[in-house]
């Protein structure tokens, strides 16, 4: 049997409409109460008080939620604008298209967000509001369960989930069959005077622990992966080798304290390009198979191992990934100069301006070639690739198909001086024609469309270049996160610690057996409460589970007879006084 009491709400101190009706507008506004004016002068903080009110209000659990969602507002302009760290060329554009917000954004660290002031100073925040919130619930915690549940509240009934009956047992041994009872369903139970007191569900502030810990533990991987990673990439042609070495990468950037040195040994060389398309129906030239077969080493003197790399399929190899990110075509060329000597002969990178039917474009620099005098004479071609040329009918150069069908290059030719030897860095897939001369022909630029096997000359016999066939090339990516491994440790931990702090449920239970006189003979008076931490229906069902199995320990006994006046076995015998809501309902 349970109670509610209803305690009627005192009136206020005052309603409106009471003020002094002949003082004016600025007094009848300053105070709407007949209630005394109390002047309250606070205490000066001084900056101890100034310190720590500031470290209560950063540890506190509604900021660092306002930090998190800050945090997660603040990686948006990382995703969405150009990074100096992934693509320079990208940031470059962009302020050359928006010159004014490219300074904006400049100013305002847009363009490395995740090295930004405002974005370190987030992240610091919250993982120092984090770490203070854990350090105090944690000692909180260890003193909960070091302690022991509190005794029992002196009016059960008022608890939300209660139940009660008599047995013809000594309460002695229903208290003992109570606490093995409840230590058998793992409560942490004790004897407390006439009562039993049990609790269970500290596993909720353990997976709230795990949670506040686990994102820790992801903002340490965060960092540890922006500090330590590396990132390069390589193309490499069919038949060519890469080596994890500072010089083989065309492009590379790593951490702050990224140690180059410690660059582990480890290398792979590309056999073969498998690349399919799609030949008809609404998606034809829709790629359906991009596979490389390498062959690779782990360890100075490592074995060779095959394998394959895909799209999505990336090579795990001395902690390091490597990821095929795309691919194109290297025309293999054959240049001769003017003493017929052979001075460049093999694959020549060609980049897709068409990333649908790879129509490609790219240059041949030859630097050492010499004329018939033996005069030197540096060679310069400008290339023009299709692998599927529409016929001459067709008006257009571009490719109309990805796949080799039918492969085409257009070289135009030029000599002079390539400015290799200036000691400024080249684009290797332009060509500076600054201080270089086209070949013509009366008048006419020296061009030429050439199928694999022909050979184009040059004028005045300085030599010709040969088109052998075609090669294709990929493009890798090969990254070191050292973070990633705890980061998914942490994201595991905070998605079971999530589940365990909702769906857990910490309560407590009480059993009280007293004994009574009934008609002059001895009964014990059984109550059965509990207490959740949160309004459940599930905690009335296992108080009630709780009964059944306590039941044959402490029977039904027979019911008194009704014209006998018996105490309300809804009061405990203990219940003079007024009763304590509060006593014994923290959980």
């Amino acid at each position: 049997m349970s109670t509610k009491t209803d305690t009627p709400r005192d009136p206020g101190p005052g309603t409106p409409g009471t003020d002094d009706a002949g003082s004016d507008l600025g007094a009848a506004g300053s105070q709407l109460s007949t209630a005394p004016r109390e002047d309250v002068t606070l205490p000066s903080l001084g900056p101890v008080g100034w310190a720590r009110w500031f470290w209560r209000q950063l540890t506190s659990m509604r900021v660092a939620l306002l930090l998190l969602f800050l945090l997660s507002i603040g990686a948006i302009p990382g995703s969405l604008i150009p990074q100096t760290s992934i693509d320079p060329v990208k940031v470059d554009q962009f302020k050359a298209d928006h010159p004014t917000l490219g300074d904006v954004y400049d100013t305002l660290g847009m363009f490395h967000v995740y090295s930004s002031v405002w974005f370190s100073a987030i992240y610091l925040l919250l993982f120092i509001s984090l770490i203070g919130c854990i350090i105090p619930r944690s000692w909180q915690f260890v003193g909960q369960l070091r302690g022991r549940p509190p005794a029992a509240p002196r009016r059960l009934t008022r608890l939300p989930a209660y139940t009660t009956w008599r047995t013809d047992a000594a309460p002695d041994d229903v208290l003992a069959a109570a606490e093995r009872m409840l230590k058998k369903r793992r409560f942490r139970a004790h004897r407390a005077g006439t009562a039993v007191a049990a609790e269970k569900g500290y596993l909720r502030e353990v997976g709230n622990l795990v949670f506040h810990l686990a994102l820790i533990v992801m903002l340490v991987a965060f960092a540890v992966g922006s500090l330590w990673k590396s990132e390069g990439g390589k193309l490499i042609t069919e038949g060519d080798g890469f080596a994890n070495s500072l010089t083989q990468y065309d492009d590379f950037k790593s951490g702050a304290f990224f140690d180059t040195d410690t660059m582990e040994p480890f290398g792979f060389s590309l056999d073969k390009f498998d690349a399919t398309y799609e030949r008809s129906g609404p998606q034809k030239g829709t790629p359906r198979i991009f596979r490389a077969h390498i062959r690779y080493f782990s360890g100075a003197d490592g074995q060779e191992h095959k394998t394959t790399i895909e799209v999505n399929t990336p090579l795990d190899i001395a902690g390091s990934k490597v990821y095929l990110l795309s691919h194109g075509y290297a025309p293999d060329v054959t240049v001769k100069d003017g003493r017929g000597k052979t001075v460049y002969n093999g694959a020549v990178p060609f980049l897709p301006q068409d990333p649908k039917n790879f129509t490609s474009t790219g240059v041949v620099k030859v630097p050492g070639a010499r004329t018939k005098d033996d005069k030197p004479n540096q060679l310069g071609f400008q290339g023009f690739f299709v692998p599927t040329f529409g016929g001459k009918g067709s008006g257009s150069m571009f490719s109309t198909f990805p796949a080799l069908d039918n492969p085409r290059l257009v070289l135009t030719a030029y000599h002079g001086d390539l400015g290799v030897a200036s000691g400024l860095p080249q684009n290797v897939y332009q060509l500076d024609k600054k201080n270089l001369k086209q070949y013509q022909v009366d008048g006419r630029a020296v061009a030429q469309m050439m199928k694999p096997g022909e050979t184009m000359k040059l004028p005045g016999g300085d030599g010709s270049i040969t088109f052998n066939g075609v090669k294709t090339w990929a493009s890798f990516k090969i990254s070191h996160q050292p973070g990633n491994g705890l980061a998914l440790t942490g994201a595991v931990a905070a998605l079971l610690g999530l589940a365990g702090s909702l769906f857990i449920q910490r309560r407590r239970v009480w059993v009280r057996a007293e004994r009574t006189e009934e008609n002059g003979d001895g009964v014990t008076v059984v109550e059965m409460a509990g207490l959740g931490r949160s309004e459940s229906a599930r905690l009335p069902e296992e108080l009630g589970d709780l009964a059944a199995a306590l039941e044959p320990d402490a029977p039904l006994a027979p019911h008194p007879d009704p014209a006998t006046p018996s105490e309300d076995p809804a009061e405990p015998t203990d219940s003079d006084g007024p009763a304590d809501p509060s006593e014994g309902a923290r959980a």
